[in-house]
């Protein structure tokens, strides 16, 4: 009996595979992924994903309101509105959602990484504004900071909400508002592409009033949300990183590589950025950032690592596809921050008082 029982004990080997290749043990046979983990983890990177994706929407659209109102306050930029006019008509959607994507499976590491260096990049450039064209620098930072905002966004909200008792529906909420605010924006910019010329003549519409009277203070107004976005960003990607690291030896180990290579990165784009302005300085610039990063994290990074450069470099090839018009009308034209003239309706002038009567003419 004691013989039988025992046999009967036995796991048979259909059950042990079937208990090794079930769905809850999934995660202990497969890599462990940073920003991509099975379950729970899976909804919170892709609701990172969407958040970030909404707030690069919220920027480009302020940004196509202000490029559009510029041209035309200015009938000489005809062509440039135009071609403002006829672009992302259906393609709006496919971009937000490819982004969504990109920065869903992008890991923490590397998204703090490129925060950072973007960081860099753009404290350095902001402070060489004196020499050129100090708007269009700037504009063109603000088209450039896409993919770098994104990642700034999910590493934000990956170390505020880590450990949060409810921190799925944290990011269901963010992504409400974020949504909400990207359609707010996705609005505002049609009607100013459709309506924005009628309205302005005839002093119709409060909104393009406003724009027409005040469109020279959003450079400034997305400066500051964007310096306050990667504040935030700059503090979670230290975080992030150094939660690896056990000892300050493996910490100085990892930065000061990494600081040299951000430098000498930094002084070369600039460099060959005044030698070679336009889109192909721009994707050439692109190549060597993830390159050199590609470079460095093979001495000290993971596999998942360099998966992750990868990805980063097909989100900002895919940023800079979107936005290529716009990157071109920061070269044709340098347009202005100072404020346009507003031109009020006309009054009837005055008529000088009637002489008397009874009085001649001296």
């Amino acid at each position: 009996m004691t013989s039988v029982s025992r046999v009967q004990t036995w796991p048979r080997p259909g059950r042990i595979l079937a208990a090794m290749f079930s769905l809850p043990s999934l995660p202990s046979w497969l890599p462990g992924l940073s920003s991509l983990e099975w379950g729970s983890g899976l909804l919170d990177s892709l609701l990172q994903g969407l958040i970030g994706a909404c707030g690069v929407s919220v920027l480009i659209s302020f940004l196509k309101v202000y490029f559009f109102v510029s041209c035309a306050n200015h009938p000489e930029r005809r062509l440039e509105k135009d071609r403002l006019r006829a672009q992302w008509a259906s393609l709006e959607t496919v971009h937000l959602a490819g982004l969504a994507l990109i920065l869903t499976v992008v890991g923490a590491r590397v998204a703090a990484l490129v925060v950072l260096e973007f960081s860099l990049r753009a404290v350095s450039t902001l402070l060489s504004l004196g020499k050129g064209s100090p708007a269009a620098e700037r504009l063109q930072l603000y088209l450039l900071c896409q993919y770098s905002l994104g990642c700034g966004l999910t590493c934000g909200l990956s170390y505020l909400q880590e450990g949060a008792a409810h921190r799925t529906l944290n990011l269901l909420l963010g992504l409400g508002l974020a949504a909400l605010l990207s359609t707010a924006a996705q609005r505002l910019c049609r009607h100013i592409l459709r309506l924005y010329e009628l309205h302005s003549r005839q002093h119709y519409c409060g909104v393009c009033l406003g724009l027409l009277a005040s469109a020279h203070g959003l450079p400034r107004l997305l400066g500051r949300a964007l310096a306050v976005a990667f504040a935030v960003g700059n503090v979670a990607a230290v975080a992030l990183i150094n939660r690896d690291f056990l000892t300050t030896s493996e910490a100085v180990r990892f930065w000061t590589p990494l600081t040299i290579c951000y430098t000498l990165l930094v002084i070369y784009m600039q460099e060959e950025q005044r030698l070679h302005p336009g889109l192909q300085s721009q994707i050439q610039t692109v190549l060597v950032r993830m390159g050199g990063l590609f470079v460095l994290l093979l001495t000290v990074g993971r596999w998942l690592d360099l998966l992750g450069i990868l990805i980063s470099l097909l989100g900002e090839l895919w940023c800079l596809v979107g936005v290529r018009t716009l990157l071109d009308l920061c070269q044709i034209q340098d347009f202005p921050s100072q404020r346009p003239s507003v031109s009020a309706p006309s009054k009837p002038r005055p008529s000088a008082p009637a002489q008397p009567r009874g009085t001649a003419p001296s």
